[in-house]
């Protein structure tokens, strides 16, 4: 993802292509999803020191307990999603 003016870069989809973004909360756990019109898979990269990408799924990794990618359940495509723990954080939600 880049930092644009009002939110992040996630990809460049094509012209009359949206990318949708879902967040939730079940179980004490957060999930995540940005589900584009791409059927490219994500993949682990090495960036450099100078490159501005790269880096999202190497984060993902680290920070999630779980990530994955699976078809959109409407049109084409794919979501990418990760999932974290929030123990008893979230029991006062």
């Amino acid at each position: 993802m880049e930092e644009q003016p009002g939110g992040v870069r996630h990809a460049r989809p094509p012209a009359g292509r949206e990318i949708g973004v879902r967040v939730a909360l079940y179980d004490l756990r957060l999930r995540v999803e940005v589900a584009d019109a791409g059927d490219g898979r994500p993949r682990l990269r090495s960036a450099g020191v100078d490159d501005e990408g790269g880096r999202g799924l190497a984060l993902v990794a680290v920070l999630a307990d779980r990530h994955g990618v699976c078809p959109r359940l409407r049109g084409i495509g794919k979501a990418v999603w990760a999932e974290i723990g929030l123990g008893t954080v979230a029991v006062g939600l």
